[in-house]
């Protein structure tokens, strides 16, 4: 029986319909339809869920192909590339822990468990033996299997961090397993047909690791140029200390605290953590003198809480801040830069009237009285004389922005004047040793919490925004992390247990045949592997967490 149809070859392109007569592969319609693309799809929707490429099509549907640019694509790569990583290791050294955390310098640093620290000649060895087995293109064997074998493959084979989890949710019957060769796994995502999908990655020893690294979507064709991020690595590594300080490294850790009861006293010391932190780098400010300070992060970091903390202790320490903005910088509405789309660019540093900013901050700085600007973004344009300051000789200015790290927003002072901070939610918690929790879902699901809260907005609105966000910080946010004095982290190791009872349902909004529905479905697979805190009533008002599920003292 003859059945119909689309693929969508490219993301915003018109599908073209096809008519077949027999069941085939997704990797077949590529071969014969997808020699055109650019880049090499990895893996599909079907009618807006994600498959792998060995996906059997036999009935009426749409196909979209995917390659890194998407989100999907790009943890397909990821997945089958540990898997990849995993074997050479074994192939080479045996049975060793290895453990994937955080991202890092365009990759995802690693720590292989040996007795001796890794050498810089195991590191090469290991990348060549990922250069064969890529070339031999080795298939990923794909094995399901019922919840009781599931829990013996993993018992058998040394996997017992996994066969907790497993023990644990008995909302699922059947699992994926992937094996290469003798070496099998288990991860929470798919992966390609065989390993000669997989031809760009590079090896890189760092600290007392391996950085993984890989293509990304800005260039999916090749290894992104290595950037040194020192700082970001020392935070993610007093990250660990702090889970270890809090006896929670792994989703295992969390859920039997929560299951125990036990979390408050884990939110009272995560916040003790935090106030801490904040106020060293308010003693630091203090001590430098410098009385511009800039804060910068990507989206949902807890930017507007962090700052109005910092002031509080800034006080705390004899000095009395203020706070700006660079929100009120805004050029005129007609002026606003547009983007490659033809779309108005707010992002984009020319969007913000720098020299007038540079000049009030100038004034404020020589003891002058200021009309600071308000930005009224209904009418688009600034009004005056709501906020006419003058401040004394040793009052810092505290200015949060999506550009504050980047010189060219402050060309005209000095970098001694300044004191930069970089906040993100830098989680080192994994669901297991080879399944981490990706920062940027951290982000993500804050986002989708507060902008159905405070904003009005879908949780569908909020994940098809997400990739223009992301494409934001990639260009304006991120290059300039290490430019910054100090890294703040946001994140709280209890958060994905909180969170969970806030998206799960905006998550459940969205139905199959919505194109984000691929995306709430990996998310809501993710949150699975959380048990739910009922009750927040412990989060203080004060709390970063707050500026997302709402109580919070700074942001109403």
């Amino acid at each position: 029986m003859n059945f119909k149809v689309k693929i969508i070859k490219q993301p915003k392109e018109e599908p073209i319909e096809i008519e077949l007569n027999s069941p085939v592969t997704i990797e077949k319609l590529v071969h014969i339809y997808g020699g055109d693309l650019p880049y090499q799809v990895i893996v599909a929707k079907e009618n807006n869920e994600v498959h792998e490429l060995t996906r059997i099509i036999s009935h009426p549907c749409t196909i979209e192909f995917m390659d890194i640019r998407s989100k999907e694509a790009s943890l397909v790569y990821q997945h089958s590339l540990i898997m990849i990583y995993l074997k050479a290791i074994h192939d080479l050294m045996g049975r060793v822990l290895v453990e994937v955390s955080n991202p890092i310098n365009k990759g995802l640093f690693t720590k292989i468990n040996t007795f001796d620290p890794i050498s810089d000649e195991q590191v090469k060895s290991i990348e060549k033996r990922m250069i064969e087995i890529a070339q031999e293109n080795i298939p990923f064997k794909k094995e399901i299997v019922t919840r009781d074998e599931a829990f013996n493959i993993m018992l058998n084979d040394g996997m017992r961090l996994k066969a907790k989890i497993l023990k644990a949710d008995s909302k699922i019957d059947m699992f994926r397993f992937y094996s290469l060769g003798t070496v099998r796994n288990f991860f929470y995502g798919r992966m390609v047909p065989s390993t000669g999908y997989i031809k760009l990655f590079e090896l890189k020893k760092y600290g007392n690791g391996v950085i993984l690294r890989f293509p990304h979507a800005a260039a999916p064709n090749k290894i992104p140029e290595y950037r040194d991020e020192e700082k970001l690595y020392n935070a993610f590594q007093e990250s660990a200390q702090w889970g270890q300080l809090m006896g929670v490294s792994y989703a295992w850790d969390l859920n039997e605290k929560v299951k125990n009861g036990e979390y408050n006293e884990l939110v009272m010391l995560s916040e003790a953590l935090h106030e801490k932190k904040v106020a060293e780098i308010a003693d630091e400010i203090t001590k430098s003198k410098r009385r511009i300070v800039l804060i910068a992060g990507p989206s949902s970091s807890g930017k507007t809480t962090f700052a109005r903390r910092l002031c509080i202790q800034l006080k705390v320490n004899g000095v009395n801040p203020i706070y700006m903005g660079t929100d009120d910088y805004f050029v005129e509405r007609p002026m606003t830069p547009i983007d490659k789309n033809g779309d108005k660019d707010f992002e984009s540093l020319n969007a913000v009237d720098v020299k007038l900013f540079n000049r009030n901050l100038k004034s404020l700085l020589a003891g002058e009285l200021v009309d600071l600007p308000r930005f009224d973004f209904f009418e688009g344009t600034k009004r005056y004389g709501e906020r006419i300051l003058q401040i004394g000789k040793t009052q810092p200015i505290v200015i949060e922005g999506i550009h504050a790290l980047n010189e060219d927003l402050t060309p005209y002072i000095q970098r001694d004047e300044k004191f930069k901070i970089y906040i993100s939610p830098l989680t080192q918690l994994s669901i297991d040793e080879h399944n981490r929790v990706s920062t940027t879902d951290v982000r993500m699901l804050r986002r989708i919490v507060r902008d159905s809260r405070f904003r009005g907005y879908s949780a569908k609105k909020t994940i098809d925004a997400w990739p223009k966000v992301r494409a934001g910080e990639e260009k304006y946010i991120f290059p300039y992390n290490q430019e910054a004095d100090v890294l703040f982290n946001s994140v709280h190791i209890y958060e994905m247990a909180l969170l969970k009872k806030y998206a799960e349902p905006l998550l459940e909004e969205i139905s199959p045949d919505e194109d984000e529905y691929s995306e709430a479905a990996r998310l809501l697979r993710f949150l699975r592997f959380f048990v739910t805190i009922e009750n927040d009533s412990v989060i203080v008002n004060n709390s970063i967490i707050r500026e997302f599920i709402g109580g919070s003292v700074f942001v109403q």
